[in-house]
């Protein structure tokens, strides 16, 4: 059974299968496709998938999944009235309601412990000992860029090691490892295009290396000194590069979200093509402008990549 509404549309309640439609569309009884005039309560059979891809696209509001499992065969009371419907809903199934949820009420606060939930899954494409999984997850990289890659990675964990044991001598007054971290900055930066736009927080310095940024580049910055590209400015390992499309890094946490989003947006509008990264961790996801960048981003349907 579907029902229609003038505020929110076409919905299926029989299958479960929920719509939310820019336009209104019915079905007769034999289940074809019928536009219905705005203010009818047509009954009758509709199946989801007589639906063309075009078609079901607006559908954002409501995810089908989540609403699956509101919206089940017989939870329900016959309305044609969406909001009663949903309503009634939330009153026959006693779990917390909201699109991506699939969890449940406790009255106990209790730590979610290692050994009985197992985590988010990692991805990879290789195992320990360097073979290939999956081939057809295997990116067929030339060994020159295999070879650069290691390079760079090396390379980065030596000079991490020597400038935090510089800091800790009082050499420099700051620093930040990217200790763990090095595949993440090569891998991603390698699938970018030199003129994407980057905005990084404070361990990133890897995509910095596999676009060109010197030792020489790293130590000026580093140390303030008239070389530096920001003229002594900034504090340690707050780099950028203009040159390379690296925006200087700002030191309170998550301020490069929106900023990322925003020139994504301008990217957009200039169609140029072109996107944009930004790199961020818990700490940056905990805070109010990364909920602001990831509304943006998704409202605006931006060119951006929030890496996290």
């Amino acid at each position: 059974m579907f029902y229609f509404d003038e505020a929110w549309g076409v919905y299926e309640i029989d299958t479960g299968a929920v719509g939310h439609f820019d336009w209104f569309l019915s079905a007769n009884e034999n289940g074809e496709r019928d536009d219905i005039k705005e203010g009818s309560l047509p009954k009758g059979r509709i199946r989801s998938e007589s639906l063309s891809e075009k078609e079901t696209r607006p559908c954002r509001r409501f995810r089908e999944k989540q609403q699956r499992r509101i919206l089940g065969e017989g939870n329900y009371r016959e309305t044609p009235n969406v909001g009663d419907v949903l309503f009634q809903s939330y009153c026959d199934d006693d779990r917390p309601v909201f699109p991506g949820s699939r969890c449940r009420w406790i009255e106990k606060l209790e730590f979610v412990m290692a050994d009985v939930y197992d985590g988010i899954p990692v991805y990879r494409v290789m195992d320990r000992a360097g073979n290939i999984i999956n081939p057809d997850e295997d990116p067929k990289l030339d060994k020159e860029t295999v070879v650069k890659m290691y390079k760079g990675m090396t390379f980065l964990n030596t000079m991490d090691r020597i400038m935090y044991e510089s800091q800790r001598q009082g050499r420099i007054s700051f620093y930040m490892t990217n200790y763990g971290e090095e595949g993440t900055h090569f891998g991603s930066a390698a699938a970018l295009d030199p003129r994407d736009m980057v905005f990084g927080q404070y361990r990133e310095a890897g995509v910095l290396v596999w676009r060109g940024f010197s030792l020489d580049d790293f130590m000026n910055q580093l140390y303030g000194n008239a070389e530096d590209l920001g003229k002594g400015r900034q504090m340690p390992v707050h780099y950028g590069s203009r040159d390379l499309n690296f925006v200087t890094i700002s030191s309170p946490l998550a301020t490069q979200m929106p900023h990322a989003v925003g020139a994504a947006y301008a990217y957009k509008r200039e169609g140029n093509g072109l996107c944009v990264i930004c790199y961020f961790g818990e700490g940056a996801a905990s805070e109010g402008d990364a909920h602001a960048a990831f509304n943006f981003a998704a409202t605006l349907e931006c060119p951006v990549i929030l890496f996290w």
